[in-house]
């Protein structure tokens, strides 16, 4: 197993014109919040592919908020985890440029975290699929935990959340904004991902094919760790040594 120095990880960050952040289920178990395959994963308790199944969505959209009433709308609840508070902090300061996540679990922005491309959607937006009429995570949730289902005033039909559900494509507009982003990325920290969910586990190879470096940190192996500069297996560890580097102006 490889053992990379925290002071180069903190020179690549310091040093990178562009360095951009992509991030996984890997950061937000640190704030208890399952992933989905893991060993204590959401699918050893929850059919998560009944809950995101858009096809049964809209078949049945009581499935989906039985489901989520506690992975979904117990988010409020969830602190961002020293990952999610080092990204923001080193946004402000300006050593990331942006974050690209997996996550659905809006803890990146509740960390302060500004420019943030969510990937496989949000539920911070709930919406008509008839007319579009729009309620936020906020106005929704309280009621969703106690199984209310939230319907449009006019339409009457159940609100979806703007996550991307199995059967749907990615939020374009977004895809491209990662994309872009990969592609001009001098560094590419890969947090917290095992980089086996497609399409967007290709983002970190465009870093590279574009000249960039990336850096991992992931309990994990990945199909890019051959590839990655340097190589992390501990993200609490990482992080709090990262953020007492002494080279840092934050």
């Amino acid at each position: 197993m490889r053992t990379d120095s925290i002071s180069a990880l903190a020179e690549l960050i310091r040093e990178a014109p562009r360095c951009v952040a992509f991030t996984g289920a890997g950061i937000s178990t640190l704030s208890g919040i399952r992933d989905f395959r893991g060993k204590n994963g959401l699918y050893t308790t929850v059919n998560a592919d009944r809950m995101f199944d858009i096809d049964l969505f809209y078949l049945d959209p009581s499935i989906y908020y039985e489901l989520a009433k506690d992975f979904i709308y117990g988010l409020d609840e969830k602190e961002p985890s020293i990952v999610h508070h080092s990204l923001a902090t080193l946004e402000k300061a300006g050593y990331v440029d942006a974050v690209i996540t997996q996550n659905i679990d809006l803890l990146h922005t509740k960390a302060g975290s500004k420019r943030v491309l969510e990937i496989h959607g949000t539920p911070a937006v709930h919406r008509c699929p008839d007319c579009g009429h729009v309620q936020t995570f906020d106005e929704i949730a309280p009621s969703a935990r106690e199984g209310i289902i939230p319907l449009c005033p006019d339409c009457k039909r159940a609100l979806k959340p703007d996550i991307t559900f199995f059967g749907e494509a990615l939020p374009q507009k977004t895809l491209e904004e990662a994309i872009e982003e990969s592609r001009k990325a001098d560094l590419m920290l890969v947090l917290g991902s095992s980089l086996l969910v497609h399409p967007a586990a290709g983002l970190p190879e465009r870093t590279l094919r574009a000249g960039g470096k990336i850096v991992i940190v992931n309990d994990q192996n990945t199909p890019l760790d051959d590839r990655a500069t340097l190589r992390f297996y501990d993200l609490q560890e990482t992080f709090e040594k990262l953020m007492e580097d002494p080279g840092f102006t934050l």
